[in-house]
């Protein structure tokens, strides 16, 4: 069986990635070929041991918010040909949830994250590297827009995040993991020739 073709789409929160992720996947019904999404929002940690004003203090824009040592494991797994237990996280709770989905592997998998160009050891795990680079502005704007919408945030909850952990984690993380990548696009995730140079790529290593 041949490993799936791997590919991890990186770039701060708001930047297009999600966007980029569907274009992509549009892309792959072409070539009817299966493909898999996995999010790395859905590897932050457990945190059912802390109350919940303990959770609302944590830093969750820093590398280490993320149980990536699970996701290297999940992503070995899949290259030889196991499924693996899924886990799903809950932004209210701001925890795991119970239960898991089980997924088998597919011919493509795409990750999805902002950091996950940020960890060395999982970076010999993807076979196309990613980094979606819009401007901090846009990405704010963004970000307000889906967090008031989809998870119930105040504007001056968000702004806080954003200037005490968001943006100097951006900096200090994010932004310099855009050296490690194979791609970096720019006008995010509607940028039709970065689309047009990748999807030519994967079905070249398709084939």
């Amino acid at each position: 069986m041949q490993p799936p073709l791997i590919i991890a789409i990186s770039g701060a929160s708001g930047s297009g990635k999600s966007l980029f992720t569907e274009n992509l996947i549009n892309a792959f019904s072409e070539y009817h070929k299966p493909v898999r999404v996995l999010r790395e929002d859905h590897y932050y940690r457990a945190q059912d041991h802390l109350s919940m004003p303990e959770r609302e203090k944590n830093n969750y824009d820093h590398p280490d918010a993320f149980e990536h040592e699970l996701l290297k494991a999940h992503l070995s797994a899949l290259r030889s040909g196991q499924p693996i237990d899924y886990p799903h996280y809950c932004f209210n709770t701001h925890t795991r949830l119970p239960d898991t989905e089980r997924l088998n592997p597919a011919p493509v998998i795409i990750l999805e994250g902002i950091m996950l160009l940020t960890r060395a050891e999982l970076l010999p795990l993807y076979d196309v590297k990613i980094f979606i680079d819009t401007p901090l502005d846009i990405c704010l704007m963004r970000r307000m827009l889906r967090d008031v919408k989809e998870r119930g945030r105040t504007l001056e909850s968000i702004a806080e995040q954003y200037e005490a952990t968001v943006k100097p984690m951006y900096h200090q993380y994010i932004e310099p993991s855009r050296f490690t990548a194979d791609v970096v696009v720019t006008q995010g995730g509607e940028n039709q020739i970065a689309l047009d140079v990748i999807k030519s790529h994967i079905q070249q290593v398709l084939q």
